[in-house]
């Protein structure tokens, strides 16, 4: 991995460039968002439709090749919501698409190109014609998806739950289980008595971590040239 050779007071104006374009162009795209956001690379997340929902210390990634979409594209005008709750993950690539109703628990972790709909969109022998396959989407508290998971209509995953790579989900997945493949099927049973850390606990206190998160960028970055960065940025070498 390549040293961030940025002086601290560069970071600091980028993350604060980040935060407006995110309360600029993406915070007005919801019903509402919640403070200690952390939007990465926000120009590559795109958040459409109305009634749309996401809670506090929400983490979301967006790369160039691999965009995150949040959208609701009802039936009819103002229908049709979202809702995600207080500490999620979302990854690059993942697609949350709703025409009536998904609803996602807290501290929920999606990673790399997770997929979850409501729909099928289009009817099967008339695909001119929107699909009124539909049923509702709902995500318990603390469950992960995997890589490239696709969560299906009518869906409901308990909470604790884990969606492995690739798996396609397409019936109810209980609480406090490990699912896998095409279609998805319990592989394994996780203790619901153990404890359980969550991103809930990761941001018990978000000021503090704010605050934490600060003070380790002024040690690493501090020392850092403003020329020696340029330099690194123009003429790299392979000790950059």
């Amino acid at each position: 991995m390549r040293q961030d050779r940025r002086p601290y007071w560069v970071k600091k104006i980028y993350l604060c460039f980040r935060r407006w374009y995110t309360n600029h162009f993406l915070k007005p795209a919801c019903d509402y968002m919640g403070d200690y956001h952390t939007c990465m690379k926000p120009w590559y997340i795109s958040i459409s439709g109305p009634n749309i929902s996401i809670g506090q210390c929400a983490t979301i990634i967006g790369e160039p090749d691999n965009r995150v979409k949040i959208g609701v594209w009802g039936r009819e005008p103002e229908l049709g919501r979202i809702e995600i709750g207080d500490y999620v993950l979302i990854s690059p690539g993942a697609r949350i698409s709703a025409s009536d109703e998904i609803v996602i628990g807290h501290s929920v972790m999606m990673a790399n190109g997770v997929y979850i709909t409501d729909s099928d969109w289009h009817g099967i022998y008339d695909r001119t014609k929107r699909s009124d396959r539909i049923a509702p989407v709902h995500i318990a508290d603390n469950v992960w998806l995997g890589d490239h998971a696709t969560i299906l209509k009518g869906v409901s995953i308990g909470e604790n739950s884990v969606v492995a790579a690739n798996a396609v989900v397409t019936r109810d997945v209980p609480a406090n289980v490990v699912v896998a493949g095409n279609p998805a099927r319990v592989v394994k049973q996780l203790d619901p008595e153990h404890d359980m850390v969550t991103r809930e606990n990761y941001f018990a206190s978000p000021a503090e971590l704010e605050i934490f998160f600060d003070g380790v960028d002024k040690m690493v970055l501090g020392s850092n040239g403003f020329f020696n960065w340029l330099r690194a940025l123009v003429w790299p070498t392979r000790r950059d």
